[in-house]
This record gives structure tokens, sequence and C-alpha cells, in this order.
């Protein structure tokens, strides 16, 4: 009697989750695909931001925190388009070099790039 109470159990335990999984991923919103400029460019944004700041304060972390994610994000697309390594690496440095210019000239577009990667940046703890 015993195993059938524990049968029962798990089987009430696995239906409920299955209906529970099934209604988060109804909910969940679709993860929208990011384009490698887009993504390269996030990594430079971020970059620039984490570089200008420094790593002392939080918002200096934090902006750490974003460009490595970019970073990372940006090498993975690199990879699955099949880009040299190399161009890759370059193409994020070119992207951070013409961040830091324009943070530091205070351009808008910039500015509203930074934010945007940011809010696109998963919370790294």
């Amino acid at each position: 009697m015993t195993a059938t109470i524990a049968g029962f159990l798990a089987a009430l335990t696995a239906t409920a989750l299955n209906a529970a999984m099934s209604t988060a991923a109804q909910t969940a919103p679709a993860p929208t695909l990011i384009s490698y400029d887009e993504t390269v460019r996030c990594a430079g944004v971020t970059q620039a931001a984490s570089e200008l700041e420094g790593g002392e304060t939080a918002e200096g972390k934090a902006l750490s925190d974003s460009a490595l994610y970019w970073s990372l994000a940006a090498t993975q697309a690199a990879q699955a388009s099949n880009r040299n390594a190399n161009v890759a690496d370059a193409d994020q440095n070119r992207a951070r070099i013409r961040a830091v210019q324009q943070l530091n000239a205070g351009d808008a577009d910039a500015k509203a790039a930074l934010q945007r990667c940011r809010a696109r940046t998963p919370d790294l703890g």
C-alpha cells in the first residue's frame, strides 16, 4: 500500500510539474535573436562604458559584468557565423574605440545603445 501511495504521489507531482512547465512555456516571452553586428555593438559600448567608469564603484562592476557578457556573446556569435576569430576580435576592438569616442563626446545614440544593451544583459549575480 505504501508503494501505491508513493507511486500516486510521484504521478501527481509529475503531472503538476508538467502543467506548471507548460503554463510557463506558454507565458514566457520568446527569446529574441540579436544580430552579430548588434552583439558586437553591445560588446563595444559596454566595454567602453566600463573603461570610462572604472571598476571601483557598484556601477563600474555592473558595467564590467555587462561587458564580459557581451564580449562572450559576440565571440559565440562570431563562431556561430563562422567568422575568423581575429576578425571578430578586431570588430570588437573597433566597436570599443568608437564607443569610447562617442561616450566621451556625450553622443545620445551611444548612450541609448548602452542602455539597450544593459537592459538585455542577464543578471549575472
